[in-house]
């Protein structure tokens, strides 16, 4: 039963990009994403702030790390995505996060100096080909005189940074419990998100948008991430992520049943192949090797 921990995770987070597209027409996204991450820290506090304030004398010493994946993974990530539904659909925004893997693999390469396998190459090019198919509606010449959609760009600058999230996350091992850790996160988030949230138009709250708060702020920030800790304890960090690869099929499904968004043949084409990209990039790990050449071959100057 340890998978259901993972499955439950990515299926509320499939949700939450519902309640994404949802919230365009509802809440202004400066409005939701304070709100959002205000409700988290507001339910978190009885929790988890006595055992920070124990610990304040640390946090102190790593406050500017905690700043800086709040930024990123309470701020950026979730306020583009807010932004970019506006413009792109709940399919493609479900299609857009399950690259998330690789783009951490990606990033980690350059900050990790993690080293290339034949997966991940492969996995690279197949992705960015999916990608380029589901953005041109099956018609990638067209890119070449529309270019890109801002709110595709908006999402996949909020995929990744939240990749570049786990990446610094893992490379700092910040030595604080991670519910501590993440409260910290979020307090800094909510003070960074705090002058849009001033400057909104419309930062009111009615019968129709409170509920997407509370739904973002509760199961998305704090009951799928402890689930997410969970499984990952249970089964470990890789075969976890392998659930991420559900997100587009959770998604489309409710997306369609829920939204009555259609599915077309370059959501099946590009968003299968951008998959089995990160699929390929997961699974295959064969390490890159390049021959040496000999003496001989060796140019000379």
């Amino acid at each position: 039963m340890n998978f259901m921990f993972p499955l439950l995770a990515v299926l509320i987070w499939s949700v939450n990009a519902i309640v994404s597209k949802i919230s365009a027409g509802a809440i202004d996204p400066a409005a939701i994403s304070f709100y959002r991450w205000l409700v988290a820290l507001i339910t978190l506090t009885p929790f988890v702030l006595p055992a920070v304030w124990r610990n304040r004398q640390q946090i102190k010493k790593l406050w500017w790390k905690l700043l800086v994946l709040g930024l990123l993974g309470m701020v950026l990530y979730q306020s583009l995505a807010y932004y970019a539904a506006y413009s792109v659909s709940a399919l493609f925004m479900g299609i857009l996060a399950s690259l998330i893997p690789l783009l951490t693999v990606l990033i980690s390469m350059v900050v990790l100096r993690l080293a290339p396998t034949l997966g991940i190459v492969l996995g690279a090019v197949l992705s960015l080909s999916g990608l380029i198919w589901l953005v041109s509606q099956g018609n990638p010449q067209q890119l070449l005189t529309h270019g890109l959609g801002k709110g595709e760009l908006m999402m996949f600058a909020a995929s990744t940074s939240y990749a570049l999230y786990g990446v610094l996350t893992k490379r700092w091992a910040i030595p604080l419990p991670n519910w501590q850790s993440l409260y910290v996160q979020i307090v800094f988030g909510v003070i960074l998100l705090t002058p849009g949230f001033f400057l909104a138009q419309d930062i009111s709250l009615n019968a129709h948008n409170i509920p997407l708060v509370l739904f973002a702020g509760i199961p998305a920030s704090i009951i799928a991430p402890f689930l997410w800790i969970q499984g990952v304890i249970r089964m470990g960090a890789n075969t976890a992520t392998i659930f991420m690869n559900l997100t587009p099929i959770f998604t489309a499904v409710i997306a369609v049943a829920f939204l009555h968004e259609a599915l077309h043949s370059y959501h099946f084409i590009g968003g299968g192949i951008a998959l089995f990209g990160v699929i390929l990039a997961q699974r295959l790990r064969t390490p890159l090797r390049f021959r040496k050449r000999p003496q001989s071959e060796q140019p000379t100057p």
